[in-house]
């Protein structure tokens, strides 16, 4: 699959819905993206058993990454980094995160390198902690992983467990540039099927058309049938309140909110829970919706994503649910991204 100019608003809109109000600001890769087309886009079963593919993506605070740019040094530095590391060849680039940001740079790189992207990621939304990705929640880890950040700087981490190569690769960022490429181990296209999310690339592409062809102020149950899911609430945003979530060894955690609205449908009061993304709803004080799932809330007129960063109170909103990949709803994986793996003590809410 070719990805051309005409396909980058709807491949925008699809990332930015699954980034789930995270991900990162999807403009300024769309940008890059219209620049540097065609790319490729390669279904996992096309690919040769023995191609190596190697995961790439954006780490650190996006909102650093709009200011500052990337110079187009930072992907083929860290990829030569992990080839020296490993002695492994890349054949392909995979994004580590479908949802936001992630979902368009790979591309970027890919173009730039001569390679093509798998029709895959290692999240299948938007996800906030390296140790989440679904190669480490498949047990295959992340070491060694490489970080180039925009100054020059390389870090390679050998070996540490999932959360010490989080950990490290934070405390680094937040010494340097701020944002930095991260590329992870080769992996065999013959094992994608058990640590990766297949066909997500096409399925935000397609996500983005049938939301796009509703035009403005699409209807609740239309928006539902677009993106496959359910519309949780629509109305204007009463309040938004924010704090500081829990940390771990004395660490500050990330950032947490929560958002409440009053649903014009029935008038039940909505507040939705989050943290780096949307993660739990609650209608009159009951559960209704929780990652896995994917929640986002965006414009009622144009339907555009707001990120978890950017709502305010007083806009007019529509809360949707969007199904988990299966990945997710696998009884093995699904603890790695249920609420209580962020600190909120419930089950997960499953359709």
């Amino acid at each position: 699959m070719k990805i051309t100019a005409d396909d980058v608003p709807a491949l925008e809109r699809g990332v930015a819905l699954l980034g789930s109000g995270g991900g990162g600001d999807t403009r300024t890769g769309a940008t890059l993206l219209r620049h540097r087309l065609p790319a490729t886009v390669t279904p996992v079963a096309d690919l040769p058993p023995d191609a190596n593919v190697l995961p790439v993506g954006v780490v650190g605070a996006t909102a650093v990454f709009t200011e500052k740019l990337p110079g187009g040094d930072e992907v083929p530095t860290a990829i030569a980094a992990m080839e020296r590391w490993t002695g492994v060849h890349a054949d392909a680039l995979i994004s580590i995160e479908v949802g936001g940001l992630n979902g368009l740079m790979p591309l970027v790189s890919a173009h730039e390198l001569g390679l093509s992207v798998v029709d895959a990621d290692l999240s299948g939304r938007g996800l906030p902690r390296l140790d989440q990705l679904s190669v480490a929640t498949a047990g295959r880890g992340l070491a060694p992983a490489v970080v180039a950040e925009p100054s020059g700087q390389v870090l390679v981490l050998a070996t540490g467990s999932d959360t010490t190569i989080e950990r490290t690769a934070r405390a680094f960022l937040a010494s340097s540039s701020g944002w930095a490429m991260l590329v992870l181990p080769p992996i065999p296209a013959a094992e994608l099927p058990g640590c990766a999310v297949l066909d997500t690339i096409s399925g935000a592409l397609a996500l983005g058309r049938r939301v796009l062809a509703l035009g403005e102020s699409p209807d609740a149950d239309r928006l539902a049938e677009a993106v496959d899911g359910d519309v949780l609430a629509t109305g204007r945003v009463l309040e938004v309140s924010r704090r500081l979530g829990p940390g771990e060894h004395g660490r500050p955690g990330f950032g947490r909110g929560s958002v409440t609205l009053i649903d014009h449908r029935d008038g039940s009061l909505l507040r939705i829970e989050m943290e780096n993304e949307y993660l739990l709803a609650l209608r009159d004080g009951r559960p209704v919706a929780s990652t896995p799932d994917v929640l986002t809330v965006v414009d009622r007129r144009t339907a555009v994503p707001i990120a978890c960063d950017t709502i305010r109170g007083g806009v007019e909103v529509a809360v949707l649910r969007l199904p988990a990949a299966p990945f997710w709803t696998d009884p093995r994986h699904l603890p790695v991204i249920a609420p209580r793996a962020y600190g909120i003590d419930t089950e997960p809410v499953l359709p």
